[in-house]
Order: structure tokens, then sequence, then C-alpha cells
């Protein structure tokens, strides 16, 4: 295999990229595809990375091309990132839940990557709200594998540190043996979030579904014209007076949208 990524193959590869699901990978992340695709070369068997781009166009490539995303894909986060949002959920409920006779909430964590955020917002409404309340998370990515692990539900005692400890006893379950030093998260949260695979560049079929919905630090990695796509499809999804949160280095300052400001990060339906 050439450990060489020219810079037609990495056009090609960042076109295909975008295309499939709006990541746009400028000329400073070169090294980063090589690296990180040189992995899927080596394990594929590939001589090069303009044979690797001809099979995973293919019907037999297509495993192989969510593989790929899955490399290019970067899923940094943690539990309670950005607490102010949080906080601003908690002061918002009694206006999202109104006066319904037999109340609902629904969240869309949108990016969720290793589960973080869906289990963070699980815990925290639990506390929040009263019995009573028909609460369901969905939580989505496009990584499979981060899906994996955000389905399992363990994390080791270092990625919990921003959980208090109250939470972590009443929703975490400590490992023995081999899994001394992790956590599983309890059924009783697990309950709350349905995990799945989805592409935010695919057309949502949850028109007017959502209360709220978490999208944090995702849109940092697409160009303009793809970030008003999104948050137009994300305002379509939402219930009217639905809230949208955005990531602390976000902004919808000159994108198109018939979202209202509500304060920096938070939009308003």
């Amino acid at each position: 295999m050439t450990d060489e990524l020219n810079d037609k193959d990495f056009k090609n590869i960042s076109h295909m990229v975008y295309e499939l699901c709006g990541i746009n990978l400028h000329a400073g992340k070169k090294k980063l595809v090589s690296a990180r695709l040189s992995k899927r070369l080596r394990k594929g068997g590939f001589k090069s990375f303009d044979e690797y781009l001809r099979f995973v166009k293919t019907k037999e490539g297509a495993d192989e091309m969510i593989l790929m995303i899955d490399s290019l894909s970067t899923n940094l986060t943690s539990f309670f990132r950005e607490e102010k949002h949080f906080h601003k959920l908690e002061e918002i409920l009694p206006e999202l839940l109104g006066t319904q006779r037999r109340p609902e909430l629904r969240l869309w964590s949108a990016g969720c990557s290793t589960g973080e955020e869906p289990y963070s917002l699980a815990m925290m409404l639990s506390e929040a709200i009263k019995h009573g309340v028909d609460l369901k998370i969905l939580a989505t990515d496009i990584s499979t594998g981060v899906l994996q692990t955000a389905v399992a539900g363990v994390y080791s005692e270092d990625r919990l540190k921003g959980v208090p400890g109250s939470l972590l006893r009443k929703y975490f379950q400590l490992g023995q043996g081999r899994w001394e030093g992790y956590y599983r998260a309890k059924e009783n949260l697990k309950d709350i979030i349905e995990f799945k695979r989805f592409n935010l560049m695919d057309k949502p079929v949850f028109n007017n579904t959502f209360d709220v919905i978490f999208c944090r630090n995702v849109m940092i990695y697409f160009d303009k014209k793809t970030q008003e796509g999104l948050i137009n499809r994300f305002y379509d999804c939402l219930k009217q007076g639905g809230y949208l949160f955005i990531g602390h280095s976000e902004s919808l300052t000159g994108l198109v949208h018939r979202f209202k400001y509500e304060e920096p990060t938070v939009y308003h339906k």
C-alpha cells in the first residue's frame, strides 16, 4: 500500500464526504484524512487510496463507506458539557409542558456521539420533572461506531467526572471484576432514549415532533449552505414554541432562517 494521499484523491474523498454527510474537509484536513483512512486501507488490503475509493463506491463497498465516514467523523463529547444549556432547559420546562392533560416531552440529541449528551439530558429531566410526564429522547449519529458505545452505556470512571455523585449512584451501576472502574447506565435511564443511525443531510420524517433539539458543535464542520439547510430542517421538526440549542462556538448569524433569537446559542420557534 502507498501511504501517499495525493491532491486528486484528497479532492475526491472531500467531495464524496461532503455529498454524503455535509462535512467540509478543507485542505488543512489532508494529513488527518490520510492518517485515518490509511488504517482502513491496511485493514482491507487496498494498495492505494484510488483503489479504496473505487471500492467504496460499489454496492459491495456500502458497509466500508459507513466505516470510512466513521473514521473521518470527530466525536468529542462529555457528560453535562456546556452546563448552562441544562440550566436553561430546566428553566423553560414549565413553558414546554404547559397545561397538557397528558404531558409529554420529546427531545432530539442530533449528533449524539458516544451518548454522553442524551444520558445527561435523561438524568437532568428525570430529576426535574414530575412523575406522569411521558419523556422520550431520540439520539442520532452518523457513526455506527460511537452508537455502539452509546447503546452499551458503559463508561470509565474518568469519563463520568462531570456527573454528580448522587446521580451516578442513582442512574449507573458500578462494574465488578474485570469491569472494575467502569459504570453502566441502568435500564431506567436507557429506557428513555432511542439510539438510531441518522445522516443529518437526509430529510427527517418526523415533522413537528420535538419540543427541544440539541445539535451542539456539529455545524462547525459544515459550510454555510449546508448549515442553512440543516437549520431549516430542524425548524420543521420542532413543535411550535420549541427550542434549538447549538454549541458555544456556533451561531446562526449570517444564515437565512426562521428562528427567533432567545439568547446566545439558544433559538426559539
